[in-house]
């Protein structure tokens, strides 16, 4: 493991054997040692591994077309985007390769469709706990101080208010000229925060009374994951802008920004490009992904499934005096720890079962949409004996 890690820069902490195959909710590492996946690469594998709709579509699609450039049209990406479309807000779609990306790209709109509005409008707010990414532009709207560290100088111009605090983030607004506000319906990285109707209902109408384009990062809640198609839908309102990637892909790196007709007709051949989005093998994989999760019986599954996961859950935290206590919606549900939970994480693991720490000591349970009950209460026993 050591020599293995030796060919890499060190960015990630990682151990065990390779992991080489999956099926279903379950992943293989090279000593055939099964896990249950509670991370779905971090909600990346919604269908789980081994689906066959995807494997159809990636075989038909990898004898066709890899790779065809954005210089001319691409008919999965064409049927993906109107997919998009149909199941959303949104008027346009912008294809790109990763969450990152759709935020550096979202912020880019922004500010130029801002900038048509008044010169000065160009500060951007975002909010503690929250997580957009890793490149300059979203690691910048990233307010938390660990991932800025040994990276300055950021770019200028962005602000911080604290999450679902509708005064202090008012406060904020009232600072300066504002292009966009950027933020999680649920903070994925930051520990599984949900977003209060209120204080989504606040940005909603100040952002429109102001002329600030909302952005709302769906990039890990997004897509199924809640029970709906999108977050957004369960909040109560609607954005100007919308980020989508982890899942778009069925695997494959893909991301997504979709935007109202005002706010694109602002952009011109030139104003932002891609090598690689949108690939045509990765949209073919979305559409299949779309598909399925647009399915109402998957839907109301999930939902169902989600409230089996977090009731089960909340019962191991009514038995341990480790659990504070379980957050999240669907299938994206945290557990939060009075103390760090990284050797619980550890025990976890070498009993069989994946899952993921994110912000204040919470641990993420975000598996395939496809996991099954009997698979939730494998988990469970598993996450008891690792609390022992």
């Amino acid at each position: 493991m050591e020599l293995n890690n030796d060919l890499f820069v060190p960015t990630y902490g990682r151990g065990g054997a390779p992991m080489v195959s999956g099926h279903g909710c379950y992943l293989v590492d090279g000593n055939g040692k099964e896990y249950l996946d509670f991370v779905s690469g971090i909600a990346v594998n919604a269908l789980g591994y081994g689906d066959a709709a995807l494997e159809q579509a990636l075989d038909v699609q990898g004898k066709r077309l890899l790779h065809g450039s954005n210089l001319w049209l691409s008919d999965t990406q064409m049927a993906l985007a109107a997919k998009l479309i149909e199941t959303s807000f949104a008027d346009r779609i912008f294809f790109c390769n990763s969450g990152t990306e759709a935020n550096e790209a979202a912020l880019k709109f922004a500010r130029k469709w801002a900038s048509k509005k008044k010169p000065s409008k160009t500060a951007v707010l975002s909010f503690f706990d929250g997580f957009h990414g890793r490149t300059y532009g979203a690691m910048t709207a990233t307010a938390q101080k660990k991932f800025h560290d040994g990276f300055h100088p950021l770019p200028q111009g962005y602000y911080y208010a604290p999450f679902n605090d509708i005064a202090g983030t008012k406060a904020m607004l009232d600072m300066a000229d504002f292009a966009a506000v950027i933020v999680e319906p649920i903070q994925g990285e930051g520990g599984v925060n949900v977003a209060t109707p209120e204080f989504m209902k606040f940005l909603r109408e100040y952002t429109a009374e102001h002329e600030i384009a909302l952005i709302f990062d769906e990039i890990q809640c997004g897509l199924g994951r809640t029970g709906t198609i999108w977050a957004y839908e369960q909040m109560g309102v609607t954005p100007d802008i919308l980020t989508s990637a982890k899942p778009l892909g069925g695997g494959l790196p893909l991301g997504a920004v979709l935007v109202k007709e005002e706010i694109a007709l602002c952009l011109a051949p030139g104003d932002h490009g891609t090598t690689f989005g949108g690939n045509p093998l990765a949209c073919a994989l979305g559409k299949v992904v779309l598909d399925r999760v647009s399915q109402k019986e998957m839907l109301a599954q999930i939902i169902s499934k989600g409230n089996y996961l977090q009731s089960e859950l909340k019962k191991v935290a009514s038995q341990s005096d480790l659990i504070e206590s379980v957050l999240g919606m669907g299938l994206l549900t945290g557990v939060r720890f009075k103390d760090d939970p990284k050797k619980i994480i550890e025990k976890a693991f070498d009993k069989g079962l994946l899952i993921v720490k994110a912000g204040r000591n919470t641990v993420r349970f975000i598996p395939p949409l496809t996991v099954t009950e009997q698979e939730i209460d494998q988990a469970i026993a598993i996450l008891k004996d690792a609390l022992v």
